[in-house]
Formats: structure tokens, C-alpha cells, sequence
């Protein structure tokens, strides 16, 4: 059976209170566990201190060592991130920053320690920015190793100048689950493919 995890990239601690990107990540949870996969949990960056850098190891307290070994234990990484100022949210820049060592992490075949697992993104916002901050997203995990399944990305923006959050809606639109039942599908197809046949890697030249 294969597991997910996520990671929720608001700038805002958790506090006990979920957060929109909570909420779209749990729906996204949902389109995969119709399909079998076991989803673990969700690791709030900002409750953690991830230091700013580009090895998988900042010293002196980083907490982003033990996030990296326990995305790693699992199959599809939902990577969730608030839209702010158009843009892909600045933690949610640092985790790639942070992943950028994965290419200097290969085996003898040239594979990275993302090879063979799954990542989707799951946005939420108000206004505009979620097909940019998804190329953005996809873009850099398929960089750093990740692979990407079609139809990689569910997400949900509020009208132009409004106060509505994702979370603040009477219920989920149909558009975004059965987006996300999409998502669910094609990612966890993926997965098993992987772990039947995993990428053989190349040989040095």
C-alpha cells in the first residue's frame, strides 16, 4: 500500500487551529485514500526550525533533517502552500531550497533520494497566482527528483479584492474535489507503478 505525507508551508504557526492549506491538503488526502493510500500526516513548517540553506544538514538545531528523512519514508509528498503576494509562499521557497542537496545526493545510477516518488501540490489563495505557483512548485520538485503524475495539482483562489479563505467556505466546491479525486488517482497509480519497476538509473559515462 503506498503512504503519503504532506507538508503544509503556511507562513503562520499552527497553534492547534487548521489552516486553509490544511483543509485543501485533507481533501487531496481524500482522492488518494479512495485509491489505497495510506496518508500519515502533516508536518506544519513553521512549527518546526527549518534554517535557511541548501545541504540537508544546517547544524545547530535544524529541524530539517528529521522532515527530510520522513517525507523521504514515504511514497507521494503532498506539497501545500498558500498563495502570498501572487507567489508561492516563502517557506514553501525554502523547502525547495532545502532539496536542492538531493542533487548532490546520488547513487551510482545518478538517482537522487526522491527518485521513484510522487509529488502533487495542493494551493490555496485569494485572488490570482495558482497556475503560476504550480508550474513554479512542479518545476523545482521534478528538479530535485520528484516524479509528476498528469493532473498534478488541486487548488482553490477566492474573488479578486475579497476576505473569504478556503477554509471559510460552506463546503468544499464540487470543481475541487472531483479535481482532487483526479489528482488522487493518477498519483497513487503512479506510485505503485514505481514501486513495481523502479527507474534503473543511468550509467556513469
Amino acid at each position: 500500500m503506498p503512504k503519503a505525507i504532506a507538508i503544509n508551508c503556511s507562513l503562520k504557526r499552527s497553534d492547534g487551529k487548521d489552516s486553509s492549506t490544511d483543509l485543501m491538503i485533507g481533501v487531496v488526502a481524500a482522492g488518494l485514500a479512495q485509491h489505497g493510500v495510506e496518508f500519515t500526516e502533516t508536518i506544519r513548517i513553521a512549527d518546526f526550525d527549518v534554517k535557511p540553506g541548501v545541504t540537508s544538514d544546517e547544524g545547530d538545531g535544524d529541524a530539517w533533517p528529521d522532515i527530510r528523512r520522513r517525507i523521504l519514508e514515504a511514497d507521494i509528498l503532498i506539497f501545500g502552500a498558500p498563495i502570498w503576494l501572487g507567489q508561492l509562499s516563502s517557506i514553501g521557497k525554502k523547502v525547495l531550497e532545502r532539496m536542492d542537496a538531493f542533487l548532490g545526493e546520488t547513487d551510482e545510477k545518478g538517482r537522487m533520494p526522491s527518485t521513484g516518488k510522487v509529488a502533487v501540490v495542493a494551493i490555496v489563495g485569494n485572488e490570482d497566482g495558482a497556475h503560476a505557483v504550480t508550474a513554479q512548485l512542479l518545476q523545482g520538485l521534478n528538479d530535485v527528483g520528484w516524479t509528476i503524475p498528469a493532473a498534478a495539482s488541486c487548488y482553490w483562489v477566492g474573488e479578486a479584492m475579497g476576505s473569504t479563505d478556503f477554509n471559510e467556505l460552506e463546503r468544499v466546491p464540487d470543481k475541487v474535489r472531483e479535481t482532487a479525486a483526479t489528482v488522487g488517482s493518477n498519483a497513487a497509480h503512479l506510485a505503485r507503478l514505481l514501486q513495481a519497476q523502479p527507474y534503473p538509473g543511468a550509467d556513469p559515462q
